[in-house]
């Protein structure tokens, strides 16, 4: 497949930057909402309304499912209607969803019962957030030029990072003030605000328009396009790697606090307060990452630059989580995992800069292939982990998501981003 340059629309550079902070504020309320459910599970539905480990597993895999049988007609439907209403339409029907979650309690609070509805809302979760990636990824290959799309997309993911962070004191904290089912509808209804202030902000400064003012149509991908994406040999290297990276990056997403708690013995709030800052590292190894990758790629080239950034990130990610499990001492654990996730999430850049590359017009759609296997990876990770961790321990099931970090590393030294 020819590699074909995405255009990017004619922006002062205070716009560029005004709708990547736009991106970076809607990444993260959007992850945010999505972490509330692990929050609420280790504190409320786990200790206080008895659905076992195994079962919030499931909770949290069944996201992961819907969200990756969602992901593909996401991107088709960025390619189709564009970013902006796809992204405004994620925003109000994953918030409300969202709160939703608040009203489980009027059915029932056995936890069989319970567990199933949260089963089908937080499936309902994942089908509505499936285009918010593939669909940011998308603004900023339109909004930005070549040079510096990388540190764009380490910049709005690092938001991810942060709603992630902060969603373990302040979602911890609306528990406390408005009990759970108020802080999920709360959450949901302030994703919905947002996502219609996304709308009011953005739609000016990301419709591609031709000269005339007029939006275009023609950079729409035709059938043809899409599915000559699907033998394209660096996409599916790419994707492969991703699906190594977010194995990797899962487990902690979900297991975190867990693991602090019940396998180290940590009290409450300092697993709360070692999990924000290790989710903080990793929102600044992103944030550093992508601009790291530009300079790198000025320096040595596209494909150099990239490969070196992916194999330092994920490398080192693996490499500390290992001294972090062999580690004894509280806080040296907790600055070894913190150095971890900030060296694997220096790659995340690379991985949306390099899937919009390839997409060409059909950037959306790429993007969100690329994110279909990276998510086979992260939902196998939620559910297995705990098997893994009876059989074996946590420290071998967290050695084992090292290999497979390593693994994903090593495969960009055969993967070729296209050439600017």
């Amino acid at each position: 497949m020819t590699y074909v340059a995405t255009p990017s629309i004619t922006l002062s550079a205070s716009a560029r930057w005004r709708i990547v902070l736009l991106l970076m504020a809607y990444t993260a309320l959007g992850h945010f909402n999505r972490e509330g459910l692990a929050v609420a599970g280790n504190k409320i539905f786990i200790k206080q309304l008895d659905i076992t480990e195994v079962r919030m597993g499931w909770v949290y895999t069944s996201f992961l499912i819907c969200y990756t049988i969602g992901m593909l007609p996401g991107g088709w439907l960025i390619d189709r209607i564009g970013s902006v209403k796809t992204l405004t339409l994620y925003g109000l029907a994953m918030g409300a969803v969202i709160a939703l979650t608040g009203t489980l309690n009027w059915v029932s609070s056995e936890p069989l019962s319970l567990w199933i509805g949260l089963l089908v809302i937080r499936g309902l979760t994942g089908l509505c957030s499936s285009p918010l990636h593939p669909g940011a990824a998308h603004v900023a290959a339109d909004s930005l030029p070549q040079e510096y799309r990388a540190s764009a997309n380490g910049m709005r993911t690092a938001g991810a990072l942060l709603g992630i962070a902060f969603s373990y004191p302040i979602f911890n904290w609306l528990i406390e003030t408005a009990g759970w089912p108020g802080a999920f509808v709360v959450s949901g209804a302030t994703l919905m605000v947002f996502g219609l202030f996304w709308k009011l902000s953005a739609t000016a400064l990301t419709e591609p328009r031709s000269a005339d003012g007029s939006t275009t149509t023609d950079e729409r991908a035709t059938r043809e396009e899409i599915m000559s994406l699907l033998r394209h040999g660096n996409l599916w290297l790419l994707s492969l790697s991703y699906a190594a990276y977010g194995y990797f990056q899962y487990l902690f997403f979900y297991w975190m606090g867990y693991y602090f708690e019940k396998v180290l013995h940590v009290p409450d709030d300092e697993a709360r307060q070692a999990s924000f800052y290790i989710f903080l590292a990793m929102g600044a190894g992103m944030a550093i990452g992508g601009l790291s990758t530009d300079i790198a790629c000025k320096l040595f080239g596209t494909i150099r630059g990239r490969r070196s950034i992916v194999v330092i990130g994920m490398g080192l990610g693996a490499l500390f989580a290992l001294l972090a499990v062999n580690g004894t001492e509280q806080s040296h654990i907790v600055a070894y995992l913190a150095i971890s996730m900030g060296c694997l999430g220096m790659c995340e850049g690379v991985f949306w800069t390099t899937a919009t590359d390839i997409g060409g017009k059909s950037r959306g759609f790429s993007g969100a292939f690329m994110n279909t296997l990276g998510n086979v990876g992260g939902f196998i990770s939620p559910v297995l982990t705990p098997y893994m961790a009876e059989a074996m321990g946590w420290p071998g099931a967290i050695k084992v998501a090292c290999a497979i970090a390593a693994f994903g590393g090593m495969l960009w030294f055969v993967i070729k981003p296209p050439v600017r």
